[in-house]
């Protein structure tokens, strides 16, 4: 398999991580558009939202769980926000699920 999402997860590209357990990686993006700036990523290979399965809704919620621990930890008091790119009209450009955990200043609407 040839996305870049899937090498991350399993150290075949390096990155810097800032929190990793069975299910998920959460790294810093290469071109942060905040201060604070993280991709969030399943280890499972889900091509985008739309190919989430029933078996995927607690991996979905598990994602959701540990973005409001990170930001808490990364002192985001004053908001953040949770963004997933979804298909090419979306604004997605990996083949592979992920968010961004984007805070540390106040973000504009709309976004896009």
């Amino acid at each position: 398999m040839d996305c870049i999402f899937c090498k991350i997860a399993n150290k075949e590209i390096p990155s810097t991580v800032v929190y990793e357990d069975e299910k998920i990686l959460i790294f810093e993006d290469l071109e942060p558009q905040a201060p604070v700036h993280l991709l969030i990523v399943p280890k499972k290979h889900i091509e985008s939202l739309n190919d989430m399965t029933e078996e995927d809704i607690e991996l979905f919620g598990h994602i959701m769980h540990k973005a409001a621990f990170i930001a808490k930890e990364k002192g985001l008091t004053k908001g953040y926000r949770v963004v997933n790119n979804c298909g090419v009209d979306g604004g997605q450009t990996v083949g592979h699920v992920h968010y961004h955990l984007l805070g540390g200043r106040e973000l504009q609407w709309p976004p896009g």
